[in-house]
């Protein structure tokens, strides 16, 4: 084991463990009959995933001394959108998914009105933590933090890419169509994750192209991983079905250009990702780890 996955391991379990008491403390139950709606969102948001967004979010964060616990804030926020975006995305309106990070998804624990609210409500939940003041006593920094998370999330971005997966069900996307499907679809959210360590950091647009690279090329390493483990992952490890996309017949990074040529794209984009690191020195390790255990994981 290298010295970077010794690191990253601690750092994945940490995160995971910050996002479970954020979660649980964010959504206490009612006594009242809204108890279903925090129910379910708690079904959503605590115990399983991979949280890489998070840590995408507090590592950048720690890379400019920004308080932690600020950190975690717009980290669950990302983590909200991204939550939501899973809840909705397995309704039986779009991709009709029974299972999400082992367990039943939430249309299936409770039912599909319930599961629409829950998603919106955590959509919700993201843009009032980020507004709060708990997050950053500059209301420049809160500003830009909406601004940016809101244009990651709507049609320029995740809501974008994923009416464009849909349409992929019934037209032959050729492959600069796929990837600009995954930029926005999984990369936007990505990338926000990265960009927003930076504006904690108060730090200038012009001062994160680097981390914008970054943040570009491991998210199509991340897809292009993805593609593959639907193809030749365990669906127990992954706790989701597999090979659903090329069962509906959608254009892949896989199906385009070949397992080996994928694998090779994906190392490429890891490699490229690094390379944008270049100005920083050992306080950016924990991206650089990230970056290799992108096309790595099992799920």
């Amino acid at each position: 084991m290298t010295r970077m996955s010794r690191e990253l391991g601690p750092a994945l379990d940490q995160i995971a463990g910050a996002m479970d008491r954020q979660f649980d403390l964010l959504l206490r139950v009612p006594d009242d009959p809204r108890r279903p709606l925090y129910e379910a969102m708690r079904h959503a948001a605590i115990g399983g995933g991979k949280r890489m967004r998070p840590l995408l979010t507090v590592a950048t964060a720690e890379m400019f001394n920004v308080d932690r616990q600020r950190a975690l804030r717009v980290a669950t926020a990302i983590e909200c959108i991204h939550v939501y975006s899973l809840i909705h995305d397995d309704l039986p309106a779009m991709d009709n998914d029974d299972m999400r990070r082992g367990k039943p998804t939430v249309h299936k624990a409770f039912d599909e009105a319930t599961a629409v609210l829950a998603g919106d409500a955590l959509h919700a939940l993201a843009f009032e933590m980020l507004a709060a003041d708990e997050t950053s006593l500059d209301p420049f920094v809160r500003a830009e933090l909406v601004l940016e998370l809101a244009r990651a999330s709507g049609p320029g971005g995740m809501a974008g890419g994923q009416m464009m997966d849909l349409a992929a069900e019934h037209q032959s996307f050729d492959l600069p169509t796929v990837t600009r499907l995954q930029q926005l679809k999984t990369g936007a959210l990505i990338s926000v994750s990265v960009e927003a360590g930076a504006i904690l950091g108060r730090i200038p647009p012009e001062g994160r192209t680097g981390l914008r690279g970054y943040a570009r090329d491991i998210g199509l390493a991340f897809q292009i991983a993805d593609d593959i483990l639907d193809v030749e992952g365990d669906a127990d490890v992954a706790g989701k079905t597999l090979n659903k996309d090329m069962a509906a017949g959608k254009a892949t990074f896989l199906s385009l250009l070949g397992l080996d040529r994928a694998r090779e794209q994906a190392r490429m984009l890891v490699d490229q990702a690094i390379g944008h690191l270049h100005g920083f020195g050992q306080e950016a390790d924990l991206l650089r780890a990230v970056a290799r255990y992108v096309i790595e994981r099992d799920r």
